[in-house]
């Protein structure tokens, strides 16, 4: 797994990243996170951004679906997991977050945003080798 590779050239997380920038830029930080979230997929529709809302992620064990009901943020272009933050900071926690949702959805990149600094902070995600 590695953190924000240099990746110019990857146009569906510029896109995501840039759209994002914009909902802060007119939000700015302090709102909570559904507010985030419904901004941004209102962008995304104003910028033809492919994405699905609260998609379903299945957690399996060998195999076997195990209990519980995980929904991503955002799957976008049909393959990149975006999940939102609104806090002062994000960590490893909801580092682990992502990649969680990278290993079961088999998707290969995700995206972390975090709207509540006073700009955006953001991490991109590559899933190299599975868990």
């Amino acid at each position: 797994m590695t953190i924000n590779p240099v990746e110019p050239t990857d146009s569906r997380t510029f896109a995501i990243i840039g759209a994002a920038m914009e909902v802060h830029r007119v939000l700015g930080s302090g709102f909570l996170e559904v507010l985030y979230r419904d901004a941004l997929a209102i962008e995304f529709g104003l910028r033809m951004i492919p994405f699905m809302a609260e998609a379903p992620c299945q957690v399996t064990y060998k195999s076997h679906p195990l209990r519980g009901h995980y929904r991503m943020d955002f799957i976008c272009f049909d393959s990149v997991v975006v999940e939102i933050k609104a806090r002062f900071g994000t960590g490893p926690a909801e580092q682990a977050q992502v990649l969680s949702y990278l290993a079961a959805t088999g998707h290969k990149t995700g995206l972390l945003l975090n709207f509540g600094a006073a700009k955006l902070e953001y991490k991109r995600f590559i899933l190299t080798k599975p868990r």
